[in-house]
């Protein structure tokens, strides 16, 4: 799953090839991506041209004039960047055309992801980016942030940190990067973290994302930004991925378990059940 670093990767990647091309032509070829009515979705889009495209965790923002397009790519979505001819490919599930004839295509295997075509005004009061939490590095992402949300919650702290309404942008491979860096059991109850936790949890999501981001994120299984840029983070995991193999610390095997469904890879040394 793309996830923050993958995310602003596929942004700043975009932004080198498709600003200010003007939108000839709208294709949606599975209609339960977009969740506007199809006709006002092309109407409001063709003629004009995309002049930024913004990120909110995980959401990419692409800017018109009047309008903002809201995509979030969930597990498997991927951009591609094609001339009009090119032909298309089974999963390739909407196509905009620019008068140049070059095409972005988003395309998506299991069909999760999801467009909306929103007035910019409205961008702060629409349900998605109202819920986003604060995002690594934000100056307001503090200790004290965490233990507040943090407070009465009895879920394992894995579970915690991928709740997109306390950071947001931090999918599994990050937050199993982050714990190990701030050597905190997965299963520990979020409510039961202490003020130096909460700190480490800080520093090392701000330092984790701000490296990977920096090498085009994690290329993991299916993803890959698909523009061109391969992600180079995953050299850099510390645990995520890394079951059986030796700790970079203690040389202590990394184990993998299941919470929430997820598979979750740490350090049973580093990362103590009791500590």
């Amino acid at each position: 799953m793309p996830e923050i670093a993958e995310v602003e990767t596929v942004r700043n990647t975009l932004k080198t090839r498709i600003l200010n091309k003007e939108i000839k032509d709208v294709d949606v070829y599975y209609e339960p991506i977009v969740e506007n009515n199809l006709e006002e979705f092309k109407h409001h889009l063709i003629g004009q041209s995309f002049k930024d495209i913004k990120r909110r965790g995980k959401w990419l923002i692409f800017e018109t004039e009047k309008y903002y397009l809201l995509s979030h790519l969930r597990m498997e979505g991927k951009y591609f960047i094609k001339g009009k001819d090119e032909v298309k490919e089974k999963h390739e599930h909407v196509i905009f055309t620019f008068k140049d004839n070059i095409t972005l295509r988003y395309a998506d295997t299991r069909k999760f992801g999801r467009m909306n075509l929103i007035l910019k005004k409205d961008l702060e009061n629409t349900e998605c980016i109202q819920k986003q939490g604060l995002e690594p590095g934000d100056k307001y992402l503090t200790a004290d942030y965490l233990l507040q949300k943090f407070k009465n919650k009895h879920i394992p702290i894995k579970t915690a940190l991928l709740d997109q309404t306390i950071i947001s942008g931090l999918g599994n491979i990050y937050v199993n990067e982050v714990l190990f860096y701030a050597k905190v059991y997965p299963l520990k109850p979020a409510q039961d973290l202490n003020v130096q936790e909460c700190e480490l949890i800080v520093q090392g999501a701000d330092e984790i994302i701000r490296e990977a981001i920096e090498m085009g994120g994690t290329t993991i299984r299916s993803y890959t930004s698909s523009l061109g840029v391969t992600g180079r983070f995953q050299q850099n995991l510390k645990v995520h991925k890394r079951e059986g193999e030796k700790c970079l610390v203690c040389n202590t095997l990394i184990e993998n378990i299941k919470v929430g469904g997820r598979s979750t890879y740490y350090c049973p040394k580093c990362q103590k059940e009791k500590q």
